[in-house]
């Protein structure tokens, strides 16, 4: 799909086309966000309008709630791949201010969607809320398009086991070990993007060599320990397993996100990597010498091929 991303609203070019728009922060971009931006896609092909989401940059809530922002499912390298995935069209990327934050719903809706983006047809989920303090609700927009002529359609939510589909609820399947249960909700691989640093090059001494990233350090990591991964460097995909947590052989006692990726000997250094893990494998645990943590290395590798033969994804 062809996206064109807008960094700011001073970048947009002027134009009297009509747009399709959806808001949000998509972060995820899971199967709820799926079927907003599918519908948007098919929606604007259907009225001859310019499909358009605007998302905001960084999380609102780091403004909102500095205390406690979310951590996130996707940074912003790794948000920006899936919008090219799921739709096409234009990205309009804002910058959360205070300014922002503190714009009234209805200053919005006309000063940016009305005004700026010429809006003809606005379509957002079924719990959307907008403008200072999330005041602005459905029915709020249903009085703003009355009020400035656009069309309003609201989305249902997607449903699995009885509960709507939320980057919250993905959340709190990551934290809680049930990984599988949030990929299903993700409907796609759970991205971890990172350039690789040096590290104290253990695994290499070991003859499993590792890529060491550099991640976010507000995305939200899968718990501690061993998964199967496959791995994707220069748009060409790996297998490989991964480890998440404190390596106990490295004296900065800090944690990392390493991979072995199978049957690739090139340098890796400085360059970047989007790991998807997979399957837990195993908790991290503290081994007394090199010889025994070889041993379960070899172990882990023989369990991770093992699923990779099945086909596990999950």
């Amino acid at each position: 799909m062809s996206l064109e991303i807008i960094q700011g609203i001073e970048n947009l070019q002027d134009s009297n086309e009509g747009v399709a728009v959806t808001i949000g922060t998509f972060d995820g971009i899971h199967l709820g966000h799926q079927a907003i931006l599918k519908r948007l896609t098919g929606c604007a092909a259907e009225k001859g309008l310019i499909p358009m989401a605007v998302t905001f940059e960084p999380h609102p809530r780091v403004l909102v709630t500095p205390a406690s922002p979310p951590p996130l499912l996707t940074i912003w390298e790794e948000k920006i791949r899936l919008f090219t995935q799921y739709m096409s069209g234009r990205l309009l990327v804002l910058k959360f201010t205070e300014e922002l934050m503190n714009t009234t719903a209805e200053a919005f809706a006309r000063t940016i969607l009305v005004e700026k983006l010429n809006l003809r047809k606005l379509i957002v989920g079924y719990d959307h809320a907008f403008g200072k303090n999330r005041t602005g609700t459905i029915n709020d927009l249903m009085e703003l398009s009355r009020r400035y002529s656009f069309d309003l359609e609201v989305v249902n939510p997607v449903i699995i086991e009885g509960k709507p589909v939320s980057s919250s609820r993905i959340r709190r399947l990551i934290m809680d070990r049930r990984l599988s249960q949030a990929l299903e909700m993700l409907g796609h691989p759970y991205p971890i993007y990172g350039i690789v640093k040096k590290g104290i090059a253990l695994g290499k001494k070991l003859g499993f060599p590792t890529a060491n990233i550099k991640f976010h350090r507000r995305k939200l990591l899968p718990i501690d320990g061993v998964y199967s991964c496959s791995v994707d460097y220069n748009n060409e995909m790996y297998d490989g397993m991964m480890f998440i947590g404190q390596n106990h052989f490295n004296p900065k006692k800090q944690k990392s996100v390493e991979v072995n990726i199978f049957d690739f000997d090139e340098d890796l250094y400085d360059e970047e990597l989007i790991i998807y893990p997979e399957v837990f494998i195993r908790e991290n645990r503290v081994y007394n010498d090199t010889a025994l943590l070889v041993a379960q290395i070899v172990r882990d590798r023989e369990n991770v091929m093992k699923i990779k033969h099945r086909g596990e994804t999950k």
